[in-house]
């Protein structure tokens, strides 16, 4: 009784589930519960119930006489595009293309050749090397234009003696600074930063001259008791934009100043910097502040935009020529066979 009643509504139920289904089904393919060899496909892409339209075809142009056209024939002087981007054997160039190609065919297949050969090219390339280097000596020997030593010597004797001669050439500049210009100190009572940066700034006060204002930002004086007569900060570091402490500013009367360092800076560095600030303010000129770095002063050889141009870039007779002549020295050109001495 009950196997008959399970298929009597299972068969109740038969038309209600094919017309549920009706509307998951392409009408080209048969049900799943009928087709059931096909499995179970949850993600089974359904088939598009509407064709999309015919797109029109392209219209092309005909093309018959293209086809029968030869190839274009290069200019017999003109060299193949092969051949242009291909460096010359043995060039700089062709050492930064190929000399590792060598190296990595030697490494993955060692026999006597491969190594021998990327040997006696790493041998060619220093060759070349020395040759330039050589070249490059005497081209310098005779150019002061050229040879860094006369700027500032090279050698360990000459160049002990141009840092004491830097030494010297600094403490009359900054000197010569102080007369001109005093120094903002802005502070708190309790950064231990600026606790360790008053006894720099009051050696720079007593060495050099420089004076020295104090600002506390707190309205509290600091520990170690230098600068008691120090000022309240009354907005003054708001307009200036301190942001920590502590902060230097170079101040010249009437409205001049410029900023030196916010945060612990170095005497050395402290130094540079105040120099540096009064030659681009010019307080001191050019040549004294070379003298501090120990350097002696030579032509710049930075022409302006305007001088130079790609056909002189090309040739290296009027690129030398052209920057010997913005130094304002008169053009080099030393023979070495000459003879000044000579009747």
């Amino acid at each position: 009784m009950n196997r008959q009643t399970c298929l009597f509504c299972a068969y109740l139920l038969l038309p209600t589930r094919l017309a549920w289904g009706a509307d998951f089904v392409s009408p080209s393919e048969p049900p799943f519960y009928i087709d059931k060899e096909r499995g179970w496909f949850w993600r089974e892409v359904e088939p598009e119930t509407q064709p999309k339209p015919n797109k029109e075809p392209e219209k092309t142009k005909p093309d018959t006489e293209a086809k029968h056209l030869p190839p274009p024939i290069p200019p017999h002087n003109q060299p193949s595009q092969s051949e242009i981007s291909e460096p010359s054997p043995l060039s700089a160039e062709w050492f930064r293309k190929n000399l590792e190609r060598y190296r990595d065919k030697a490494i993955d297949n060692p026999s006597p050749e491969n190594v021998a050969a990327y040997y006696y090219l790493q041998r060619v390339m220093m060759d070349k090397a020395q040759r330039f280097t050589d070249v490059a000596r005497r081209v310098v020997m005779s150019d002061p234009l050229l040879d860094e030593n006369q700027r500032r010597p090279i050698a360990t004797f000459a160049a002990n003696e141009a840092n004491y001669q830097a030494g010297l050439a600094s403490e009359q500049a900054l000197a010569m600074v102080a007369k001109q210009v005093g120094i903002l100190f802005f502070f708190r009572s309790d950064c231990r930063y600026c606790h360790i940066q008053a006894p720099l700034l009051a050696l720079l006060e007593k060495r050099f001259g420089f004076k020295v204002y104090a600002v506390s930002l707190d309205g509290q004086a600091m520990p170690n008791g230098l600068y008691p007569d120090f000022r309240v900060d009354q907005g003054q570091a708001h307009v200036l934009g301190v942001v920590s402490t502590p902060a230097l500013f170079l101040m010249k009367p009437p409205n001049g100043i410029v900023q030196l360092a916010q945060g612990a800076i170095s005497l050395d560095d402290l130094s540079g910097r105040i120099l540096l600030a009064a030659k681009d303010n010019g307080w001191i000129d050019q040549g004294v502040y070379e003298a501090t770095r120990g350097e002696r002063r030579t032509p710049s050889l930075v022409p302006a935009p305007s001088v130079m141009d790609n056909e002189m870039l090309v040739n290296p007779a009027n690129l030398i020529g052209t920057l010997q002549r913005q130094s304002g020295l008169q053009p080099i050109s030393p023979s070495p066979t000459s003879n000044p001495w000579s009747p």
